[in-house]
């Protein structure tokens, strides 16, 4: 798989970037980049081999430290929005898009 600058610049617009000609065909190289990457390792065998919680786990036993899952009663509101352009009755206000 991989990208044309077209298809780069139908991304950004969809994304609301606007991007240069230039950082479009610097884009897709590297993205085109990184599908070659995950071709290479797609072609990899790995049948019999176990999943790794942590990628340590490969040379050393690895205990994880996962904290309990508590509800937490008291989140404030007000504070978690204080950064939001538009906010109504509590709620995140965000625009309506639609192609």
């Amino acid at each position: 798989m991989s990208l044309s600058t077209a298809d780069i610049a139908r991304i950004a617009r969809l994304a609301r970037l606007e991007l240069q000609p230039a950082e479009s065909e610097r884009l897709a190289t590297q993205i085109n980049g990184f599908f070659d990457i995950v071709e290479q390792m797609k072609a990899v065998d790995t049948t019999g081999v176990q999943p790794l919680a942590h990628p340590a786990a490969a040379v050393q036993d690895v205990v994880l430290r996962l904290r309990d899952d508590i509800a937490n009663p008291h989140i404030d509101r007000e504070a978690n929005q204080r950064s939001a352009p538009a906010v109504e009755r509590g709620l995140f206000l965000v625009p309506k898009v639609i192609e």
